[in-house]
């Protein structure tokens, strides 16, 4: 049986591979390991990705969003392999999530409070606050946040990457940003950023 990995690529296709998929090594592992969270897993997960970007490459189209092809390929990897040695992925209630509005939250603590919430609990937080919030998140609702907030691909491609429709896309992202604020504000409240219910005082510190 003849090797898969023994490619016949190119020259000019090797060199492509090498000058567009290297320099996006940091940024598929970043989202690798906030679908595995694990570093490990999430090593491996990028490597199988570049083995099959590398063998699929001469199916790739020159000129077309060479990131969003490897995510797509990094996307499909996590699910067919990774998720399978995880438990079931969690769910939450769209009570939980619809309901909470963070910028709600500081306006009833502080009617002169004017501020994007941005600006009082995310300038607050370090980067592995929110990076820990986004690695709580349900998976569905993770990877959505991941894709837009954190690397900046649009709906369209959001929607090729994850293989759903465009408005799928755009509700999970939607209760991806709710649950993250949800979880940001608690983190807030206990770091005494901002003041919990019932416990009076200045909104913010």
């Amino acid at each position: 049986m003849a090797d898969r990995s023994a490619v016949s690529l190119s020259e000019e296709d090797k060199d492509r591979f090498q000058r567009g998929a290297l320099p996006l090594l940091d940024s598929l592992y970043g989202a690798a390991l906030r679908m595995t969270r694990n570093p490990a897993d999430a090593e491996d997960l990028v490597q199988e990705t570049m083995l099959r970007a590398y063998r699929a490459f001469d199916r790739f189209e020159p000129g077309t969003n060479l990131k969003a092809w490897l995510f797509r390929i990094l996307t499909n990897a996590y699910i067919n392999t990774y998720r399978k040695k995880q438990r079931e992925p969690q769910k939450v209630s769209s009570d939980e999530v619809e309901d909470f509005d963070l910028y709600q939250e500081l306006k009833n603590h502080d009617p002169q409070y004017s501020e994007t919430p941005e600006s009082l609990v995310l300038d607050s937080l370090v980067d592995s606050d929110i990076l820990e919030a986004i690695e709580e998140l349900p998976e569905q609702f993770r990877l959505a946040v991941v894709l837009s907030d954190m690397e900046g691909f649009t709906y369209a491609e959001m929607a090729e990457i994850m293989d759903v429709p465009m408005g799928t896309v755009m509700s999970r992202l939607h209760r991806g940003r709710k649950a993250l604020q949800k979880r940001l504000w608690k983190i807030a409240v206990d770091r005494g950023i901002v003041k919990g219910p019932g416990n009076g005082g200045a909104a913010y510190e």
